[in-house]
């Protein structure tokens, strides 16, 4: 650690802690100390070559066999030079939520795999880890003790103050903020954002902030190349606020940034916030301070929004407006993840009326939606809960335009500045799981199916549609990792050619890749396309361009 760093982090933790500063100082350089020299560094940085699958665990199942076992066969069969790295989502030992709700941060639940299964697939691939650092489950050996009346974990946890107002919190679910509680000393009210068994941490103990910075170094020890703040804006509450995305929020985000950089050089942070864009790009900080990388939250919506519509003009103006981020900083661009897809990263960019236009399609092809409470008593949605494929087009359509559909969308999921993130179910052409939803009673559940990996592997082979996606997603991964304009730091400017074509122009050195996506079921023509090779097909290409409906193309100029 050098002198500047040293002093970035006194003044963070005068900050956090005026009344315990020195204590807070002893201890968090007392953790420095432990875990200095301890783990190995990564030399590179992100480049064109890195792309994500996002996926459970036990997302893939085989009988006789650990999921993570045969999570890591399907990545060496199928995936090799295909994905850089795989954001397992939790794997630790829970009570609820699908693992978002842990109640041991430093184990791997054993009806998953072990920590040696963890090793082993990141002899293929870097990970991904969740750091679910907001919240623990009520069963956490810190919340039981809490619970049984133990000093050490006595404000661990945050109580509700008698006489308070509240009603500035945010609240990103539609769930009572606070959960009753028997505990030694009687009953209490305890704060409980997101479910009554996701017991929302307290920062302002500063044993409990060091015990987490533990927990994020023992997963960089073992092997995690990116670790996911999940919820990250969340982490600090102060009445009288709405206890989203404070000072002292960024506060912290900084010193889990310095840690990393001074024990674990080369891992990259990822913060995960659904909230609007002003407010989720906060926290790339300067591009050294902070997160490494944002999820861009509003491109899942804008993006279906455009194939639904046939129209790319929506999407194309805010791509246009998205100001150059910091250095060293940059998106994790996705479509589709475990959760349902946001809505409110669309605020202020989509209409009312555009905005239903997506809720009318979700439920006409199946999905559900999720609502959020405000604090004027009023509800809104909060987010769709449908696989991506479904959100495009019902079951009953065509597969092959379904197939043409999902890829459009994600042509430009690849395409854009950043690094993409795919989840597993779009790389898989999967369908709506309602059985899995309806029995759960969980509207997330979705788009969170369990495969039998046999029953997969003779799909991939034998039903169109998920062949199709799955063949046409590898060939797109596999070019895109031959190019530097792909890379996260290459340039990016938005071209302006037909409402019915998201087209980018992406460039790095002498190289620069024109990206011509239709999102309509019209045919384009263009007088005067770019002119290059056309990558996916390895034909030139130039002059007049008959653009397919749903079609793309990636024409490379040197």
């Amino acid at each position: 650690m050098n002198i500047e760093q040293k002093e970035a982090l006194r003044q963070k933790l005068a900050f956090l802690y005026p009344d315990n500063t020195q204590e807070a100082i002893d201890k968090v350089f007392g953790c420095i100390e432990r875990w200095s020299g301890k783990i190995d560094a990564y030399q590179d940085g992100l480049s064109e070559k890195d792309s994500i699958l996002i996926t459970y665990a036990d997302t893939l199942q085989a009988p006789g066999e650990a999921p993570l076992q045969t999570l890591r066969h399907f990545v060496d069969a199928y995936l090799k030079d295909k994905f850089s790295g795989v954001h397992i989502l939790p794997a630790y030992p829970y009570t609820a939520d699908d693992g978002f709700s842990v109640s041991d941060y430093m184990a791997i639940n054993p009806e998953l795999g072990t920590w040696r299964d963890i090793d082993s697939l990141k002899e293929h691939v870097d990970l991904m880890l969740d750091a679910v650092i907001n919240h623990c489950s009520k069963s956490h050996a810190w919340f039981q003790g809490y619970l049984q009346g133990n000093e050490r974990y006595r404000d661990y946890f945050i109580e509700r103050v008698p006489g308070q107002d509240y009603s500035m919190v945010t609240r990103p679910r539609a769930l009572p903020l606070f959960t009753v509680f028997q505990t030694a000393e009687g009953e209490k009210e305890v704060w409980t954002t997101f479910s009554d068994d996701q017991i929302d941490l307290n920062y302002k103990s500063i044993d409990l902030m060091v015990d987490i910075l533990e927990v994020l170094l023992f997963y960089a020890r073992r092997g995690a190349r990116l670790i996911r703040l999940d919820a990250v804006c969340y982490i600090w509450k102060e009445l009288g606020t709405t206890c989203a995305h404070l000072p002292e929020t960024h506060a912290l985000v900084q010193i889990i940034r310095l840690m990393m950089d001074c024990c674990a050089k080369g891992r990259v942070l990822v913060s995960e916030t659904n909230v609007p864009h002003l407010d989720n790009i906060g926290y790339l900080g300067d591009g050294t301070n902070e997160a490494h990388m944002v999820y861009q939250f509003p491109l899942p919506p804008l993006v279906g929004f455009s194939i639904l519509s046939g129209n790319a003009a929506k999407l194309s103006k805010w791509a246009a407006g998205l100001e150059p981020l910091p250095p060293g900083a940059a998106y994790f661009n996705f479509l589709s993840s475990h959760d349902g897809i946001g809505l409110r990263p669309v605020e202020g960019i989509l209409e009312p009326d555009e905005v239903q236009l997506l809720l009318d399609k979700c439920r006409e092809h199946g999905g559900e939606v999720n609502y959020k409470n405000n604090a004027d008593g009023t509800v809104s949605p909060y987010e769709l809960n449908i696989t991506y494929l479904n959100l495009l087009s019902s079951e009953k359509e065509d597969p092959g335009v379904s197939a043409a559909r999902l890829m459009a969308a994600s042509c430009i999921l690849l395409s854009m500045a950043g690094v993409p993130g795919v989840y597993i179910h779009s790389l898989l052409g999967s369908q709506n799981d309602v059985e899995g939803m309806r029995q759960s009673g969980i509207n997330r559940r979705i788009n969170r199916e369990k495969l039998d990996y046999a029953t997969l592997c003779g799909e991939l082979q034998n039903i169109p549609l998920r062949k199709n996606v799955f063949e046409r997603y590898l060939r797109l991964l596999e070019l895109r990792r031959e190019h530097p304009a792909f890379s996260p730091m290459a340039a990016q400017r938005v071209l302006f050619l037909d409402e019915r074509l998201f087209c980018l122009e992406r460039k790095a050195g002498d190289e620069t890749v024109y990206i011509l996506v239709n999102v309509s079921n019209e045919a384009v023509v263009l007088k005067n396309a770019p002119s290059g090779v056309d990558l996916l097909s390895g034909g030139s290409a130039g002059g007049t361009l008959e653009i397919k409906p749903y079609g793309y193309h990636w024409i490379c100029s040197k």
